[in-house]
């Protein structure tokens, strides 16, 4: 099977660790240790960081792991108000989204992990967040059926919270029961918003808007959507370990020949897919399932043409990226990548650094985050200061107009 290049399949487990595989070869790349993520928790930040959700079993305090492709550990651990399952990040990997159990989304700042906005969007917790290809946009969906829109610099800009609608673009009443996932069409104006749920459907979305376009009903809940590069047909995950094809185009001919507007995929998983990816520039299929398989697939035919090694048992999420990289000059997944002992190297460097340069990493992003947070504490001191000189400059003014 050939592959693009600088393609990676990370999967996470509720009772392991992260793994990252190369997408041509299946081979193991790396494991990040520490994290229990459970669906939707994993996200690549940028090209530089994988972070992960997870809720601490000896205090249940919230936070989320980051990590970076030289340690299996998390090398930052960003608090949080509430515990969140669903996370996402803009591809600058400037700011990270995650969504809580009280229905609100956090915008957090990367990698200091500042906490710029909390967002009341659902009555019930948020269980899925995407961001829109032109990445102006995030959209949410909850365990309340709803699908929201919000522009993303509302979220990011520096003022107080807010908690009514002023800044939601949409919000539509999509199912009647939890959004599983959310996957968006290319393009803005008209591109289509596909949202899944437990209640067994798919439903289509215009963006711009919010108008409902179309259902299809499943004979079971569906966990994720994928479309194929051209959006001619979309791939369906099914609770019940199914595939299932269908096309964006009402009446198809080519699905109706097959026998319906739906096509069930005949190998099926052994327990519900959980999530679907594209590699090979859209030419094959990824499905992850709760039972440990991951599979690639031919994407018009549904032939497995690999499965890869998970000794895990269990997986609860899976994000397939490309353009990964770890700093300037370095990548990791290119053609020239290979897995030797454990290691990562390219082009015969190596990518795995001493645990010495990885502490002194980390001591110069604290000194970071503390110069940054100390030189803001100055700026507002010295504003302050300039504020009482003014008010004394003016004061004395008015007093010398006075006795003239």
């Amino acid at each position: 099977m050939s592959s693009s290049s600088h393609e990676i399949i990370l999967t996470s487990s509720p009772d392991g660790p992260i793994i990252a595989y190369d997408a041509s070869s299946g081979a193991i790349l790396a494991s990040f240790i520490g994290s229990r993520s459970p669906r939707q928790g994993l996200v690549l930040v940028g090209n530089t960081f994988v972070a992960a959700s997870h809720i601490s079993s000896a205090t249940a305090s919230a936070s989320i792991h980051l990590y970076n492709w030289w340690s299996s550990s998390a090398f930052h651990h960003l608090p949080l108000p509430e515990p969140v399952a669903p996370i996402t990040a803009t591809s600058d990997g400037l700011y990270l989204f995650a969504g809580g159990l009280s229905g609100s989304i956090h915008a957090l700042s990367v990698p200091s992990g500042n906490l710029l906005k909390s967002l009341t969007a659902h009555e019930k917790p948020v269980s899925c967040l995407k961001i829109s290809n032109d990445r102006s946009l995030l959209i949410s969906g909850g365990d309340d059926g709803a699908v929201v829109v919000v522009p993303i610099f509302r979220l990011v800009e520096a003022s107080t919270n807010e908690n009514g609608g002023n800044i939601i673009l949409h919000r539509f009443p999509a199912h009647a029961d939890s959004v599983t996932d959310i996957t968006l069409g290319v393009g803005f104006c008209n591109s289509t918003i596909i949202s899944c749920s437990l209640d067994c459907t798919c439903k289509f979305w215009n963006l711009s808007r919010g108008t409902h376009l179309r259902t299809v009903a499943f004979p079971c809940a569906i966990f994720g959507v994928a479309l194929d590069p051209i959006e001619y047909e979309f791939h369906a995950a099914g609770s019940d370990g199914s595939l299932y094809k269908g096309t964006l185009k009402v009446g198809s001919k080519k699905l109706v020949s097959q026998g319906g507007e739906l096509v069930k995929w005949t190998q099926e998983h052994d327990g519900a897919v959980i999530s679907l990816g594209l590699t090979n520039k859209g030419r094959n299929l990824v499905s992850a399932a709760e039972d440990g398989s991951v599979w690639i697939r031919v994407i018009t035919t549904g032939e497995i043409i690999m499965a890869l090694k998970n000794e895990m048992g269990s997986i609860s999420d899976m994000v397939v990226s490309t353009g990964i990289s770890y700093g300037k000059g370095h990548g990791v997944g290119g053609t020239s990548a290979t897995a030797e002992s454990g290691n990562w190297s390219l082009a015969g460097r190596e990518l795995s650094f001493p645990m010495k340069q990885t502490l002194e990493m980390e001591e110069i992003l604290t000194s970071v985050a503390k110069d940054r947070s100390r030189t803001i504490d100055m700026l507002e001191s010295a504003i302050d200061m300039y504020e009482k000189l003014l008010e004394l400059i003016l004061k004395e003014a008015k007093e010398g107009t006075g006795t003239g």
